[in-house]
């Protein structure tokens, strides 16, 4: 990442304006604006870093290191989007089943014969209190 950075920039810095002048002090200035007639424009040429294979060695283990993080990261969000997508899906069927189950209405639940068996009140209300229950709990 700074490689780059730093290869952005040399272009930059390559056609930057560098002036040089001697004050009347006799004192030695450099500048980006010339200050006074004796300005003189100064070559400046980036400095080319040889690093040797143990640094070379070093520097790709590190960005080898920042790769892996940057991975971790990236699957760890990638997970914990898709446990609250199940979640809200879950938490959706459970609020649909508690709709469907209002007060005062006759539920059954039809055998394999077709002879349908009603359901009680309480057993009514147990359902609807485990609904409930499994929804303040995994959907708050």
């Amino acid at each position: 990442m700074r490689a780059w950075l730093c290869l952005l920039l040399l272009p930059g810095l390559a056609t930057a304006e560098i002036y040089r002048w001697v004050d009347a002090q006799g004192q030695v200035h450099f500048g980006q604006r010339p200050a006074g007639a004796g300005a003189e424009p100064v070559e400046v040429r980036p400095q080319v870093v040889e690093r040797d294979a143990a640094t070379r060695e070093r520097l790709e283990r590190t960005e080898r290191f920042y790769d892996a993080r940057r991975q971790e990261k990236a699957e760890a969000v990638a997970a914990s989007a898709e446990r609250r997508a199940e979640r809200d899906s879950e938490c959706r069927v459970l609020r649909q089943r508690l709709a469907q189950l209002p007060e005062g209405r006759r539920y059954y639940q039809e055998e394999a014969n077709g002879e349908r068996t009603y359901y009680s009140e309480e057993e009514l209300d147990a359902v609807r209190r485990r609904l409930r229950d499994r929804v303040s709990e995994r959907c708050s």
